[in-house]
């Protein structure tokens, strides 16, 4: 495929490794790789891009999987280029590489409450909205009052939530269209008290999860009342290890990568810890993370 593209700016890599783009740090190669500098770049570098490609947005990479043998098609990186915030009134208005954590603290910052759990969430926000992240019992597209996507043609649409399949760390939305940005509602807070709520709950996820080793966050949803997390401990699965990959001793449902591990580790382990948890206790669990790629 030709990398020759009209009236664009941004960075446009061949051939890139995706290990450093994903939060676990492993990964075969891309095709190519964009980094956009505006909505506009991108809807221009979109447009010219073959109507069949297969397209992989990647934020932070913190809930996937990229197998060893890389993806064969194009990969958009978001995380930190498409980064505008605006708060208005009581809502905010933010592009989807923004970070979580900083949408999060700037809300708290401008006397807003409601987005404080975003704080805990290790991703961007179009990763959130992908997936309807949440967490103490919260959920973002809860906040969600607008938001634009982009197709594979370089058009922008509006649309409210009413038009996506919101569901437990599942959206479905309209065939070949990405999120680019997106309008939440939040309230009226005090400016030192959602402050310091974020502290206190940075502090107790540093406690809690394996927060200093690369992980994915968590591996796999909660079954029906249940948490996935205690069922992988009451199985005695902490600690195992597949090649470089390990359950966290932390967190049960977090798996980490303890310096040397292929994707094809987590993978196993992944499938390994499955099977045990449907042995052991007759519950499937489903995982949280997209895998994609190729085996090697």
């Amino acid at each position: 495929m030709s990398t020759d593209f009209l009236n664009i700016d941004g960075e446009l890599r061949i051939n890139e490794p995706l290990a450093k783009y994903t939060s676990w740090r492993v990964g075969g190669v891309a095709r190519q790789l964009y980094r956009a500098t505006t909505k506009l770049d991108l809807s221009s570098f979109l447009s010219q891009l073959p109507r069949t490609e297969p397209i992989l947005w990647l934020g932070l990479g913190s809930n996937l999987l990229v197998r060893d043998g890389g993806f064969e098609g194009t990969v958009i990186s978001t995380a930190g280029i498409l980064k505008d915030v605006e708060v208005k009134g009581e809502s905010i208005e933010a592009e989807v590489g923004v970070y979580c954590s900083k949408l999060a603290k700037q809300a708290a910052r401008s006397g807003l409450s409601g987005a404080g759990f975003l704080a805990g969430i290790p991703g961007t926000l179009g990763g959130a909205l992908a997936m309807n992240a949440g967490a103490h019992g919260t959920e973002i597209w809860s906040l969600i009052v607008g938001v634009t996507t982009i197709d594979r043609q370089g058009q922008f649409h509006d649309r409210t939530p009413e038009e996506f399949k919101v569901g437990y760390r599942h959206v479905v939305i309209p065939t070949d269209e990405w999120f680019v940005s997106a309008s939440l509602s939040l309230r009226h807070g005090d400016r030192a008290q959602e402050m310091d709520e974020i502290k206190s709950l940075l502090k107790k996820r540093n406690i809690s999860q394996p927060t200093n080793q690369p992980s994915a966050g968590s591996v796999f949803r909660n079954p029906e009342n249940d948490f996935a997390g205690r069922l992988i401990e009451t199985s005695g699965l902490k600690g195992l290890a597949i090649g470089g990959a390990a359950v966290s001793e932390k967190h049960a449902n977090f798996i980490v990568n303890m310096g040397n591990a292929t994707a094809a580790d987590i993978e196993a382990l992944i499938v390994h810890v499955q099977k045990t948890i449907e042995l052991e206790h007759g519950v499937l669990l489903e995982p949280e993370v997209h895998i994609v790629g190729e085996l090697v």
